[in-house]
């Protein structure tokens, strides 16, 4: 089953030090691979900056877009993966091993197939 992980984190916590910054890029390299290696990577990137959302919403026929995220939060979507995994149980077991669940939430969630 493929799940979506929604990487969600507080930009303040990223590391600001070059070197801190480039271990917390090795770890998702690292864990990227890994769910290459085991087969159950389909898809994942990193996400520019929420100072680049434009949010787009339809009201009464008319289409406004608004730069900037749908809400002020402090977590910020970040990124994300799309894993094809047994189950809710794997699922979880692998977001846990997302570097910046120790700081931000990874939220996973199952992803609706449509058979298109």
């Amino acid at each position: 089953m493929r799940y979506m992980f929604l990487i969600y984190d507080d930009p303040t916590t990223w590391p600001t030090d070059p070197s801190a910054a480039g271990a917390l890029f090795a770890e998702y390299g690292a864990f990227t691979q890994d769910a290459v290696d085991k087969g159950v990577m389909v898809a994942g990137d990193p996400l520019h900056g929420v100072d680049t959302a434009t949010t787009v919403r339809m009201r009464r026929g008319e289409r406004l877009a608004v730069d900037g995220p749908f809400m002020e939060t402090k977590e910020h979507l970040g990124g994300y993966y799309i894993l094809d995994v047994a189950d809710l149980d794997a699922a979880i077991e692998w977001a846990g091993r997302i570097p910046t669940a120790r700081t931000g939430s990874i939220e996973v969630r199952p992803i609706m197939e449509t058979g298109g």
